[in-house]
């Protein structure tokens, strides 16, 4: 037994130091797996609705290329503007902090410089979104090559059924267990991408009719980082609020963190949880862990992928009776304490005959 666990843990170390040193490829390629799957049931719906396959597939590969072409300049634009003034606003920034100090300090609250915390600098906020979006536009870069990815996989969407049907003359239990996890996987990829889509376009156009500058580009940012769970709105706030207080006053700045407050309630605790169910949550600890190491395995584009990537474990886990107790350790403990009892309940109700 501990024979088998020393030679999972070495495959397990040997393939994440293959998938770091592949990083440019696997990068490509995953963000490629994802978006062929959220795209598969809208080319099947298509089919379903009596249009001819080949043109679903041209109708579904051209908005994978708007959406892809898009994304790419509002970035390009985006990023190119803030960089150009990053100085100056990192500058402003820095002012008004010294500035708040000073009138704290006046108004009978001692406010020590040296005693604060190693590192304290609200600039840097603004430094590492310009650097996180800088990492997804080189991404975006390579979107032609994920484009073709995507195209094929989408093509092996038709010869996918024929192997399940062989794989289920092998081995059915194995088939069930391949079904639930690509049925759950697709349902929580496609509802999350959605959730995030509405999450991003409203705070973009919200902030476009505030008047706040690259209003569109933090509608981009809360957009990718709402794949984040709890800290992923958070983050996305965090530029767009000091760069409108630096660039406008601090009541535009207190509208914008109200903007980016009741849309996050509104989606990620009424809308989110009624379509996702219970089931497919992973706790918050879970989160940070999992941001912590696929952004060493895979980079900065690494954090993007990491709550889907561990979603998709975890998914995977869970249709496994067998690997189900890693699954349950890595979701959040409440909601499937609460499926136990309901199930607990059942067979208290139900008991069997003597």
């Amino acid at each position: 037994m501990r024979a088998n666990a020393l030679v999972s843990l070495a495959a397990f170390v040997v393939v994440i130091a293959g998938i770091k040193s592949a990083q440019v490829i696997m990068v490509p390629f995953l963000l490629a797996v994802f978006t062929a799957i959220i795209s598969a049931p809208l080319l099947m719906w298509l089919e379903g609705h009596g249009l001819p396959r080949i043109l679903a597939f041209l109708m579904v590969a051209a908005g994978v290329v708007g959406i892809l072409t898009g994304v790419g300049t509002i970035v390009g634009v985006s990023i190119n503007g803030l960089m150009g003034s990053l100085p100056e606003i990192q500058q402003k920034l820095g002012r008004l902090v010294i500035d708040g100090m000073a009138w704290l300090n006046e108004a009978g609250i001692p406010v020590d410089t040296e005693h604060l915390p190693q590192g304290f600098d609200p600039a840097q906020a603004i430094a590492t979104a310009g650097t996180f979006l800088r990492s997804m536009s080189q991404i975006l870069s390579n979107s032609f090559l994920i484009f073709l990815m995507v195209t094929f996989m989408l093509f092996e969407t038709v010869s996918m059924q024929a192997k399940l049907d062989y794989f289920a003359r092998l081995n059915s239990e194995n088939l069930k267990i391949a079904e639930t996890f690509i049925t759950n996987l697709k349902r929580y990829l496609a509802i999350k991408t959605l959730a995030s889509l509405a999450t991003g376009g409203i705070i973009g156009v919200v902030l476009m009719i505030m008047g706040v500058k690259y209003a569109m580009l933090w509608g981009l940012l809360a957009f990718l980082l709402n794949y984040i769970p709890t800290i992923g709105s958070i983050l996305a706030a965090i530029p767009a609020v000091l760069v409108t207080l630096v660039e406008v006053n601090v009541g535009a700045s207190l509208w914008v963190m109200l903007v980016f407050v009741i849309v996050n309630i509104a989606i990620g605790n009424f809308v989110e949880p009624r379509f996702l169910g219970r089931g497919l949550g992973i706790s918050t600890l879970v989160v940070l862990l999992s941001l912590l190491f696929w952004g060493w395995v895979l980079g900065p584009a690494g954090m993007f992928l990491a709550v889907p990537l561990t979603m998709s474990v975890k998914i995977a886990l869970d249709a496994n009776p067998k690997t189900r107790w890693i699954a349950v350790l890595l979701s959040d403990y409440r909601g499937e304490m609460s499926i136990h009892n309901e199930s607990t309940n059942l067979l208290d109700n139900n008991p069997k005959e003597s």
